[in-house]
């Protein structure tokens, strides 16, 4: 089982987090941001991953520390657990319409981390949930997963949807980016490492 554990304690976060790529979609989700737990179990079922996250964090202040935190470690539980790659179809591109709105969600397992993030959102809140929090979060996850993520939301209206497309279709591209195709020998590059 491609799976991994990592442990972050700051003077602001202290953090636990499992991941498992060939999970089942079970989540464990303490982190006291409700609407991030909300997109992490959807991520987590659409992906077929395992994720347990246990967070505390300084979310009397606000979630910023505390959903960057979940996103380095996730990051790297990703990285750790995908091992030495071989055999992975390395690419995906995925759409998912959320009602009204339409995500797209586009990644390459290349260990060279990047992320494009063309979104605009109707509201800067959903909830208590400040919407700008999530460009930090993907930024970290590319960066410690060292994958290219390009991130786009077509269209849509209501805010809740437009992330949620994207989470659903994240958790979908990341599945088949790390499915093991049998065609592929070692890794798929020509550089013969990733």
């Amino acid at each position: 089982m491609r799976r991994a554990a990592i442990e972050r304690k700051t003077n602001e976060t202290d953090i636990k987090l499992s991941f498992n790529i060939d999970g089942e979609g079970e989540t464990e989700l303490k982190t006291g941001v409700p609407f991030l737990e909300h997109m992490l179990d959807l991520f987590t079922k659409h992906g077929h991953f395992d994720l347990m996250v246990d967070a505390k964090g300084d979310i009397e202040i606000d979630y910023h520390h505390t959903v960057e935190d979940i996103a380095i470690c996730l990051g790297q539980a990703f990285r750790e657990a995908l091992g030495d790659k071989k055999g992975i179809k390395r690419y995906s591109s995925v759409f998912v319409p959320m009602d009204e709105a339409l995500g797209q969600v586009i990644v390459d397992i290349s260990n060279r981390p990047h992320l494009e993030y063309r979104a605009q959102f109707p509201s800067t809140n959903v909830g208590n949930f400040q919407v700008e929090l999530f460009h930090e979060f993907f930024w970290k996850l590319a960066l410690e997963a060292r994958i290219t993520l390009h991130i786009i939301v077509h269209y849509g209206h209501n805010t809740h949807h437009m992330i949620e497309a994207v989470f659903k279709a994240l958790g979908r591209a990341l599945d088949e980016a790390t499915a093991i195709d049998p065609r592929v020998k070692g890794v798929p590059s020509t550089k013969g490492m990733l």
